[in-house]
C-alpha cells in the first residue's frame, strides 16, 4: 500500500469517528429538551432523532459540503501539503470535540472543523489560497469564510430571537388553556423532534463529507471537488451512530441546567431550531446544532422568566463556543506542523 492510499483511508476512518463524536454530542442537544419535559422516553426520542439525522443527508443536497469543502484552495498544493493540511484540520476538530466532551460542555463540531481548517490553511498554503469572501460580500453575495461566519456565529443569535418569538407567541394563542393543551403538545413533540434531527443530519453531515471530498481533491484522486454517494452513505451512517449513543453528561447541562424545561419550552425549543437549520441549510451555511439548540432555549426562557434562567451556566457555555474556533486554529496549525515533518520522511 503506497502512501497516498494510506492516508486517503485514514482520513476515511478520521471522518467517521468525527462524525461519530458529532452525533454524539448533538443527539444529547437535540433530545435533551424532551427528555427534561418527561413527554417522550429516551429511546423513543433518540430512535426519532436517529432515523430523520439519517434521512437528512440523502434528501436536503450538498450546498453546505460545497462552502466547506472549498474556502480553503488546495489544488495548487503539493501533494503531501494538501494531504497534511485537511488531516491537521480534521484531527483539530476531533481534538477539542473530545476535550468538551469530557468536560459534559456542549461545544461546536462546526466551528472546530472551519477553525482547524483556516489554522491549517494558513500554515500551509498562506492567507491568499483562503476565500475569505470579502469582495464577494460588498457585492451582496455570501462565499468563502464569510458564508461560514455568518453560518456559525449569525445562527446562534437567530435561534435566541426565534426562540424567544415563538415562546411568546405559544403564550399569545393557548393563554386561555391549561392542562387542555397537553395531549396538543406531545403529538407536536414528536414532530418537533423528528424535523430537528432531519434538518441536524442535512447540515452537519454535510462537514465530513466537504473533509473526505477535499481529500480525494489533494490526492489527484478527483478533478474537481466533488463527493461520490459512499462517502454520502459513509458520513450519513456515522452521524446517525453517534446520534443513537448520544452525550449524556450534556444532556444533564442542557436539560436541566439551563432552564426548568417543561413540553412547551421543549415543542418550542425544537421547532425553533430546526427552523434555524433547516434556513441556513437551505442558503449552503453550515450550523452548529449545539449552538442553535442552546440558544434558542435561552430565547424561550428569556420570554418567560428571565431570571429562573441559568444565566452563569449559559456563561460558561458561551465562553467555550468563542474559544472554540481560535484553540482548533492553533490545534490545526499544530497538527499541520507535525505532519509535514511526518509525512516529509516518507516522502
Amino acid at each position: 500500500m503506497d502512501l497516498t492510499t494510506f492516508l486517503i483511508i485514514a482520513t476515511v476512518i478520521s471522518v467517521f469517528i468525527f462524525d461519530f463524536t458529532n452525533g454524539f454530542h448533538d443527539s444529547a442537544d437535540m433530545v435533551a429538551t424532551a427528555i427534561a419535559s418527561r413527554a417522550m422516553r429516551t429511546s423513543t426520542a433518540i430512535a426519532l432523532v436517529s432515523i430523520f439525522t439519517f434521512l437528512g443527508p440523502l434528501i436536503a443536497g450538498l450546498a453546505v459540503a460545497d462552502t466547506v469543502g472549498t474556502f480553503v484552495n488546495i489544488s495548487n498544493a503539493p501533494l503531501r501539503d494538501a494531504q497534511a493540511l485537511v488531516i491537521a484540520a480534521l484531527l483539530a476538530a476531533v481534538t477539542y470535540n473530545l476535550i468538551t466532551w469530557r468536560f459534559g460542555l456542549p461545544s461546536s463540531s462546526s466551528n472546530s472543523l472551519a477553525g482547524g481548517l483556516v489554522g491549517a490553511g494558513l500554515f500551509i498554503v498562506g492567507n491568499t489560497q483562503i476565500n475569505w469572501g470579502i469582495e464577494a460580500m460588498q457585492h451582496g453575495e455570501l462565499t468563502g469564510v464569510m458564508k461560514v461566519v455568518a453560518g456559525l456565529f449569525a445562527s446562534p443569535f437567530l435561534g435566541f430571537i426565534i426562540g424567544f418569538l415563538i415562546m411568546k407567541l405559544i403564550f399569545f394563542v393557548f393563554k386561555r388553556f391549561t392542562m387542555q393543551i397537553r395531549p396538543l403538545f406531545v403529538i407536536s413533540q414528536y414532530f418537533s423532534v423528528s424535523w430537528l434531527g432531519f434538518s441536524h443530519g442535512a447540515n452537519d453531515a454535510q462537514k465530513g463529507m466537504a473533509i473526505i471530498g477535499m481529500m480525494l481533491l489533494a490526492s489527484h484522486e478527483t478533478q474537481t471537488f466533488t463527493i461520490p454517494l459512499w462517502v454520502i452513505l459513509m458520513c450519513t451512517t456515522a452521524i446517525t451512530l453517534g446520534t443513537m449513543f448520544g452525550g449524556w453528561s450534556i444532556i444533564k447541562t442542557l436539560g436541566f441546567e439551563l432552564y426548568h424545561v417543561k413540553l412547551i419550552h421543549s415543542v418550542a425549543n425544537q421547532l425553533g431550531a430546526a427552523l434555524v437549520n433547516t434556513l441556513a441549510t437551505a442558503i449552503g451555511a453550515p450550523t452548529s446544532t449545539t449552538q442553535v439548540v442552546t440558544a434558542t432555549l435561552l430565547g424561550n426562557g428569556a420570554a418567560e422568566k428571565p431570571s429562573h434562567v441559568g444565566w452563569k451556566r449559559a456563561g460558561e457555555i458561551i465562553l467555550g463556543w468563542l474559544i472554540n474556533v481560535p484553540v482548533s486554529m492553533g490545534f490545526g496549525a499544530l497538527y499541520s506542523y507535525l505532519l509535514i515533518k511526518i509525512l516529509g520522511v516518507f516522502s
